[in-house]
């Protein structure tokens, strides 16, 4: 989840800058774009199943402390920022960025606490589809989202299924979903501040400084939760994983990858993170996913795909301004 450029199209934005920089190994290429994107999802995914597997052992607020402070010292030694010649607004952005970082992991991996790993990044995406009807202001696109809240409705337990998520009558744990829809909103804002940091910082400055913002804010909560448990040497190593999966690695495979694809097939290769995310939750965490449950995700990825496919061929929608 990050992106400091803008896009085209929103929902390429939680994504859409990496950290690759120097030293990155040339053979990565050998992948393909289409690859390197995919193989970032799976890391991103399957990072998130770790850390899922982690919280017993660090608590919630423990596991994003963790995964932000590693994820920012990694960036800050590959980009080395220049911290001079910044104006004041230039600073004020790249800090609202970073809140908005913390924000958004602190209530993604809150509802990885309660609901199924494949239902919150299922629910979380969308913020971003949201992001993009209103952009796009095509009436094409209220169809998609329509598409979407179907698949929620169905998702949360309105088709009256059973499953394992933790509610009432076998749906969704309701502050689950709750944390997954805020994460949603934070992703949203996260795609707007970032195209404007992007734009405000060279290469991956920006987001390198914005993790290190929301290190600093974030390790004094997980530390007051899980106290000395973060000095565990097994708690560190891995912590230190789920930053290098779910953070440093994706960016640095989707920064190679958007070097040679299009931004619209870039995006519409990022609408499959649900499906990724219920499959890594299958193998990882046993968490297995109803008939119903299942064309619920389905619905929501078609959905996220077609807002996609309706951007392509358009004038470029702006990111709002500051």
């Amino acid at each position: 989840m990050t992106a400091p450029d803008t896009a085209a199209t929103p929902q390429l934005a939680p994504t859409a800058t990496a950290t690759g920089g120097p030293g990155v190994p040339g053979r990565l290429g050998a992948l393909g774009p289409v690859g390197l994107v995919l193989a970032g999802g799976v890391s991103v995914q399957f990072g998130g199943a770790l850390a899922v597997t982690l919280m017993p052992r660090a608590g919630a607020l423990g596991v994003v402390a963790l995964r932000l402070l590693v994820a920012a010292v990694v960036l800050l030694v590959i980009c080395r920022p220049r911290l001079r010649g910044h104006s004041r607004t230039d600073w004020g952005t790249v800090v609202v960025f970073g809140v908005t970082m913390a924000a958004m992991n602190g209530l993604f991996y809150q509802a990885v606490d309660r609901i199924p790993l494949g239902a919150a990044v299922t629910l979380e995406v969308l913020g971003p589809l949201a992001l993009s009807v209103v952009v796009s202001r095509r009436a094409l696109n209220l169809v998609w989202a329509g598409l979407a809240l179907v698949g929620v409705f169905l998702l949360s337990g309105g088709g009256g299924h059973g499953g394992d998520g933790g509610g009432l009558d076998g749906g969704l744990d309701l502050v689950g979903v709750a944390f997954a829809l805020g994460a949603g909103a934070m992703w949203a804002a996260y795609i707007v501040f970032s195209a404007r940091t992007g734009r405000r910082f060279p290469q991956a400055d920006g987001l390198a400084l914005a993790m290190a913002v929301g290190a600093l804010l974030f390790f004094p909560l997980g530390l007051a939760e899980s106290g000395s448990k973060l000095a565990d040497p097994v708690t560190l190593g891995l912590g230190a994983a789920v930053a290098l999966l779910s953070s440093v690695l994706p960016y640095t495979l989707e920064l190679l990858a958007l070097r040679r694809m299009p931004a619209s097939t870039f995006a519409i290769l990022m609408s499959l993170e649900p499906a990724v995310a219920a499959t890594a939750g299958f193998l990882i965490l046993d968490q297995a996913l109803t008939t119903i449950q299942a064309a619920a995700i389905a619905l929501v990825v078609a959905a996220s795909m077609g807002a996609v496919r309706t951007q392509v061929g358009r004038p470029k929608s702006a990111v709002p301004e500051a």
